[in-house]
């Protein structure tokens, strides 16, 4: 069976039901269980909870202030940062402060350890304050946890229509490439590499299906990881670093920004060299799932969004904006809220 045949069959399986444990194999999910449980024990238990970046970034820039919610799991946190700057979602708010040249509301409201299914307590407190895109990283927990797929890309179908719904941009970061991360042994090193990609393709599917946006994760890092391993992991050597989440943030950043109509030729521009272009969906997901940093959005053919062969869609890689570095967030987490019109603060709803 292909990539694209079994991401297809996966995504298929969450949206009508089904197990989903045919594109993956029995024994393997065996497997996976089994060897999940001790890379657990090695990793260890997160100790105390990450910094919130929650709060207004850009407040000396002149229009409108974008509202930017961070959702996902501990990798969304910013899980090991030391202060709010340092994690993922500092880093982003401040990346689309920069490329806008606009105020931005960062509301972050990812924990650590959730699973897919823990988007919908998520999706409802960023509802809120009516976000104008929310970004997601999710998946990682749902493989180390041995989650049936079916019923992890199901969750995330479920919350980025809900998301939609209300008039949200979505961009998911797919689950990252699992094999790459040492405290993962041999079996499940291979078993858990097999399982994120196939993953990482129907979480794909599902995005773009609800009207989202994807970003492959990938190998979390690109090759730089392989490189200098110790600069880009934390401590536990399965949490990003500071610098891993500048390096996540840099991936998701270009795709964020557009998902707002922030966009600049360089970023926008496409690359049939580097496989640039309309393909089905499932080929596109299949595609992106191999390689760090590839966008997957719907498409259209002759006016027709579905071919003989499926929904159609646009795979890219859209070059990386290095975020600035983070100056201390403005305001202090949970007490910050924004209007529409200006980049002073309000108080916000409760949540």
């Amino acid at each position: 069976m292909s990539k694209a045949s079994a991401a297809r069959r996966l995504a298929a399986a969450a949206v009508f039901g089904g197990g989903g444990l045919g594109i993956v194999g029995g024994s393997l999910y065996g497997v996976l269980r089994l060897e999940a449980a001790l890379a657990r024990r090695k990793i260890g238990k997160a100790v105390g909870k990450p910094p919130d970046p929650t709060g207004l970034y850009g407040s000396h820039r002149p229009g409108a202030t974008i509202r930017l919610a961070v959702l996902g799991d501990s990798g969304a946190a910013g899980y090991g940062a030391e202060v709010p700057e340092e994690t993922f979602g500092a880093f982003l708010a401040a990346g689309l402060s920069e490329l806008a040249d606009r105020p931005v509301f960062l509301d972050s409201v990812a924990l650590i350890g959730a699973k897919t299914v823990d988007l919908e307590a998520q999706v409802s407190l960023v509802l809120a304050n009516v976000p104008d895109v929310c970004a997601l990283i999710i998946g990682t927990n749902d493989v180390t946890h041995g989650v049936l797929p079916s019923a992890s890309v199901r969750a995330l179908l479920v919350a980025v229509e809900t998301l939609r719904a209300a008039d949200t941009e979505v961009v998911v970061g797919t689950c990252p490439d699992l094999g790459t991360l040492r405290p993962v042994p041999p079996p499940l090193r291979q078993v858990a590499r097999h399982w994120s990609h196939r993953l990482a393709a129907a979480q794909t599917i599902a995005t773009v299906q609800a009207g989202g946006r994807s970003v492959s994760l990938g190998s979390i890092l690109g090759p730089e990881v392989y490189a200098s391993p110790a600069d880009f992991f934390g401590p536990d050597e399965f949490h990003p670093s500071p610098a891993g989440y500048r390096s996540c943030a840099q991936a998701m950043l270009p795709t964020v920004a557009a998902a707002v109509g922030v966009v600049s030729e360089v970023l926008d521009e496409l690359e049939p060299a580097r496989g640039d272009g309309v393909r089905t969906l499932a080929a596109a997901a299949a595609a992106a799932a191999e390689s760090a940093g590839t966008e997957v959005t719907a498409a259209t053919v002759s006016g027709h969004e579905v071919g003989p062969r499926g929904r159609w869609a646009l795979l890219r890689h859209r070059r990386r904006h290095e975020p600035p570095v983070v100056g201390e967030v403005e305001g202090h987490p949970r007490d910050l809220g924004v209007d529409d019109s200006s980049s002073e603060t309000v108080v916000p709803a409760e949540k």
